[in-house]
């Protein structure tokens, strides 16, 4: 899956990203690549605290699973 990461350079040089579609996901990184990196730790960071705070929920529940596609 694709994310859309909001990009601003500081003024002290550095650039800093938000993804648009995870919020909670924001990293800064010297230069674009390095930023491109650390926004890539910090999406998947936030999506498996969320996966696993939402499992907590469910802990002890009869429950089942499906995927779905989203494009």
């Amino acid at each position: 899956m694709e994310y859309t990461i909001i990009i601003q350079k500081n003024a002290n040089g550095w650039y800093t990203g938000q993804c648009e579609q995870i919020p909670e996901a924001i990293s800064q990184g010297e230069t674009l690549e390095e930023l491109k990196e650390n926004m890539a730790d910090a999406i998947k960071m936030v999506i498996d605290y969320k996966k696993e705070e939402t499992r907590k929920q469910y802990i002890g529940k009869r429950i089942f699973r499906r995927r779905i596609a989203v494009l």
